[in-house]
């Protein structure tokens, strides 16, 4: 038996990334993926993925995060199809970097929107629906959201994932009740299509960030999504309002210069 066997899985943000990633595991796992993203052919590239692989999904959409009518038409979307929701993963979201000084106000503006106030309407919509199946909420956090940074300018990108996972332990509060788990998952620096356009590219400070990372290297989609698959799995039945990281441990080390091998600890 598969790990998520006829569960239903909304996931949003499946065009490209960490999403997609999510949607092909999700459903190799054996849950019925409903994915979504405003890039809306590249999420039904990622539903045709699925099915050459055997899996079921559905893509409604286009699915704009920000827009309260359209995360409620794609929740129900799902439930017409499928009956009910049994995971919900809300990964889509947008990532803005600049120092305090130098973004106007609506780009702040903007990232909370994309961030904790879509993970807010989607959890929304969905809140019924994992009441009635005592389902679980899925959300992405980040390092960013746990520390700050002497190299990276990212006052909304921080303010914002430390919203989220403080929003997750409290929807984890008021779900407990209903037995709705909610939990967080946080990676660090991951590589992605995005992160190689900008915090990877040969000219950003943060390109060799991968010697400062314990385990030695920048992670992947697939690291992120087995700590989702397992959060959302039976296996995690007695967790709640955790905010899992994954990030190689480069936020439990504090910086610092390199250390020859043969150096005394």
């Amino acid at each position: 038996m598969k790990r998520l066997d006829g569960k239903v899985a909304l996931i949003s943000g499946t065009a490209r990334g960490q999403g997609r990633a999510a949607a092909l595991r999700f459903a190799a796992e054996g849950a019925l993926v409903v994915g979504g993203d405003l890039l809306h052919e590249e999420a039904v590239e990622t539903q045709r993925l699925i099915a050459r692989e055997g899996g079921t999904a559905l893509t409604f959409g286009p699915l704009d995060v920000t827009d309260e009518d359209s995360v409620g038409s794609w929740v129900g979307e799902a439930v017409a199809a499928f009956g009910g929701v049994d995971i919900v993963y809300a990964d889509a979201g947008a990532v803005g970097f600049g120092a305090i000084d130098g973004r106007p106000y609506e780009d702040f503006a903007f990232t909370m929107r994309a961030e904790p106030a879509s993970v807010w309407l989607t959890a929304r919509a969905a809140w019924p629906h994992l009441v009635a199946g005592r389902g679980c909420l899925l959300t992405v956090g980040s390092t960013a959201g746990l520390t700050g940074s002497l190299t990276n300018r990212r006052t909304a990108h921080s303010a914002s994932k430390g919203g989220v996972i403080a929003l997750t332990r409290q929807l984890a509060a008021e779900g407990a009740p209903y037995g709705v788990r909610a939990n967080c998952v946080s990676p660090g620096m991951i590589d992605t299509e995005g992160s190689r356009g900008d915090l990877l590219a040969d000219d950003h400070p943060m390109r060799g960030i991968a010697r400062h990372i314990p385990l030695g290297r920048v992670g992947t989609p697939d690291d992120v999504v087995h700590a989702a698959v397992f959060l959302a799995s039976d296996e995690a039945s007695y967790i709640t309002g955790a905010n899992l990281v994954v990030d190689g441990g480069w936020s439990a080390v504090l910086p610092g210069a390199t250390i020859r091998k043969d150096s005394p600890t």
